[in-house]
């Protein structure tokens, strides 16, 4: 998700970093899948069974290390649609639809807890047989990237982190939860706005249609889990390859680039928190720049 800014003492409308990430993954225990030699095939678009229901993915393509891309709050497997074109002339690419999210089933039980969300992830590499793999996490994605990864760092070839939230001060994060629970439309406009600035009017007018389209107990139960959630251990007990992606909606202290600055960090400024949407070429080529370093 996005972090909220630290000054929300100062204004009940005001978030923290990136809310933690709005716009705002335990993770799976199950074990890689067995007896297959190879991958499974590429399938355009389809359902796998996950720990929650029906979980929808579009894959395609073939060779290289494939590539598997978590999205944000409140969106889906569509936000992705570049980087997928663009990769599969040349690698086999997979973005895939949260819990609750674009076209997979919500959790009977509300459960969105970012391990949750992590052994969504699980379950739908292992139903592909993708045995090694990179992780390209925007948002609340990127915290579900880091607890996979984690957890499985031997399966996990490359990390890459897009407006990933890092942690929040517990009192702060209550500060922000009253504030939501006392005034939900009102604060969730103003954060939204701040996320949004800098956004192509298409995709500004897209956003907040997918946004507004989201509950607010569902929404609630997702920004409590993101503040819940800490990147941090996982992100340093990962030592494979990383990267993290800013924007100029996030650049507070708590933020990842800033809480953990030994890891390469690259900022893609002029655009909301959505750069893959808004300056897509640009985000295509740091990303093959990423890739190329991974063998």
């Amino acid at each position: 998700m996005i972090g909220f800014d630290p000054r929300v003492r100062r204004s009940a409308t005001s978030f923290a970093g990136p809310l933690v990430m709005l716009a705002l993954a335990g993770c799976g225990d199950k074990p890689a899948a067995k007896g297959a030699e190879a991958p499974l095939p590429a399938q355009p678009t389809s359902q796998i069974q996950g720990p929650a229901g029906s979980i929808h993915i579009d894959d395609g393509g073939s060779g290289g290390i494939p590539v598997v891309f978590l999205h944000s709050f409140a969106g889906s497997t569509a936000h992705w649609s570049a980087q997928l074109a663009h990769l599969r002339t040349s690698r086999r690419a997979v973005a895939v639809d949260f819990r609750g999210h674009g076209q997979s089933a919500p959790p009977a039980n509300g459960d969105y807890a970012v391990e949750s969300l992590a052994q969504d992830v699980a379950a739908v590499v292992d139903s592909l047989g993708l045995t090694r793999f990179i992780l390209v996490g925007h948002s609340m994605g990127g915290s579900a990237a880091v607890a996979y990864a984690a957890a499985h760092p031997d399966r996990v070839a490359g990390l890459v982190l897009v407006g990933a939230p890092g942690k929040v001060p517990e009192a702060q994060a209550k500060q922000i939860m009253a504030s939501l629970d006392s005034n939900y439309d009102k604060v969730m406009a103003a954060y939204s706005e701040k996320l949004l600035a800098g956004a192509q009017p298409a995709v500004r007018t897209r956003l907040v249609g997918e946004m507004g389209g989201v509950p607010k107990e569902k929404s609630l139960t997702i920004i409590h889990a993101l503040f819940a959630f800490d990147p941090l251990p996982g992100l340093k007990s990962y030592t494979g390859p990383k990267l993290i992606v800013s924007t100029d909606s996030g650049n507070d202290p708590n933020d990842l680039q800033n809480a953990m600055p030994e890891v390469p960090h690259k900022a893609i400024t002029g655009t909301s928190h959505w750069p893959q949407l808004d300056k897509p070429d640009e985000f295509n080529g740091l990303l093959d720049e990423f890739l190329a370093t991974i063998h």
